[in-house]
């Protein structure tokens, strides 16, 4: 699950036990740009691996996460986008990441899906 809001002073992703009760693993903290960090993490997609992509959405990058939560790498960086990643959808059979890249403009979203080979 995520666990944020905006101006709230966690920013993470978390393994929640099956009860809801505890965290069992999280990664990210306090909301920031580094590896560990996150501002607005957003939908996850879990791959046949169990490994976890994660939208970051104010940082505008996609990252990988190990089945346990330890960062593996930014799979969508913020040069492959042009205003900021606001859901996803992987395609695993395919190997497809489809991104949706949006602007909020004159109270809307506006934007476009970009595709990456995972």
């Amino acid at each position: 699950m995520c666990h944020f809001s905006v101006g709230h002073p966690v920013h993470r992703v978390c393994i929640i036990s099956t009860d809801g009760r505890e965290i069992v693993q999280s990664h990210g903290g306090q909301p920031g740009p580094d590896t560990d960090q996150y501002e607005v993490p957003m939908p996850l997609a879990v791959d046949q691996n169990e490994c976890v992509c994660v939208v970051d959405m104010f940082n505008r990058r996609v990252k990988l996460l190990s089945p346990t939560l330890g960062y593996i790498r930014d799979v969508v960086t913020s040069d492959l986008l042009k205003w900021k990643p606001y859901r996803q959808c992987l395609d695993t059979q395919a190997g497809r990441l489809y991104v949706a890249d949006n602007e909020w403009k004159d109270d809307k979203y506006t934007g476009r899906v970009v595709v990456f080979r995972v």
